[in-house]
């Protein structure tokens, strides 16, 4: 059974996003997607370094060679933290200004799955992407106003994706050219227990969903069946990363968005980093070749 969720950095993030643990560094990075601020977190030393990013950041990412890529409302940015540079490498979307970017993930062959959604979360203008060597391309599933996840398999064959105001977690499989077949659901969050938001695999092929405004994170086996809730001090969890030495380290983002001044009071640890141990390993990030 997973231990509780304790404090590890007091970010007060309006719209904690993003957590990723970069192996080369042994850090914990993440975002805030309002505040435009990309962070890194060193659980060592407790030492907390952050980044204005060029508009709402959705996602950091390791790259092949070095840096980062950041997804930017504008589009994908290459992020050097040595000199705090961000320089603009694609906007997949030019022609939806009310779009931003939102969560993404790397698999093994380098591959960057990222969606996009609609800033005001309404309109079913959100759609999945694949960045491969053939370029930046819709992935082929239907647009939804909010995508999120996206998580893969440890085999590298299924991608799960997240419909989140239609309380949806969708299993993809992904052909060996990076193509994507016919997704079937894999969960559905009933009304009342929050909107799926962020998702994680571990290294037995476990989903791990954080559930906005539902107080915690679910813990799914392969086959769908829950295997366990762990219940958080806040309403809103937004995605949680494996990370330390072993990748036995669950770090959790939250979000104060969406609270009232009353809700705040009640939760003041509501937009911090947490850290939990899962009972189970991760996987190791992989870097974006890009």
């Amino acid at each position: 059974m997973a231990s509780a969720p304790v404090t590890i950095a007091p970010l007060g993030a309006t719209l904690g996003e993003g957590p990723m643990w970069d192996v080369a560094t042994q850090t914990l990075w993440c975002v805030d997607i309002k505040r435009h601020l990309v962070f890194r977190f060193d659980p060592a030393t407790a030492a907390l370094s952050s980044w204005t990013a060029p508009g709402e950041v959705g996602w950091v990412l390791p790259r092949v060679g070095g840096g980062m890529v950041v997804g930017v409302q504008s589009g994908l940015y290459g992020f050097d933290p040595a000199g705090g540079s961000f320089t603009p490498l694609i906007d997949p979307e030019p022609h939806m200004p009310g779009n931003r970017l939102n969560d993404a993930t790397t698999d093994a062959a380098g591959r960057i799955w990222f969606g996009s959604m609609d800033n005001g979360e309404q309109a079913e203008s959100g759609r999945l992407y694949r960045h491969d060597h053939r370029g930046c391309a819709d992935a082929g599933l239907a647009p939804v106003a909010i995508t999120n996840g996206p998580a893969i398999s440890p085999d590298g064959t299924t991608l799960y994706h997240t419909d989140t105001l239609g309380r949806t977690v969708w299993r993809v499989p992904i052909r060996d050219d990076g193509t994507l077949g016919d997704p079937t659901p894999f969960v559905e969050i009933a009304a009342g227990e929050g909107h799926p938001d962020g998702s994680t695999t571990d290294a037995e092929g476990g989903v791990w969903v954080a559930l906005f405004g539902g107080w915690g994170v679910r813990h799914y086996d392969p086959a769908g069946t829950l295997i366990e809730t762990v219940r958080f001090p806040v309403a809103n969890i937004t995605k949680i990363a494996f990370g330390g030495a072993d990748l036995r380290t669950a770090y959790a983002t939250t979000a104060r968005k969406g609270l009232s001044a009353a809700e705040l009071a009640a939760q003041p640890e509501a937009g911090n980093l947490f850290a939990f141990d899962p009972g189970v390993a991760g996987m190791a990030t992989h870097s974006a070749k890009i």
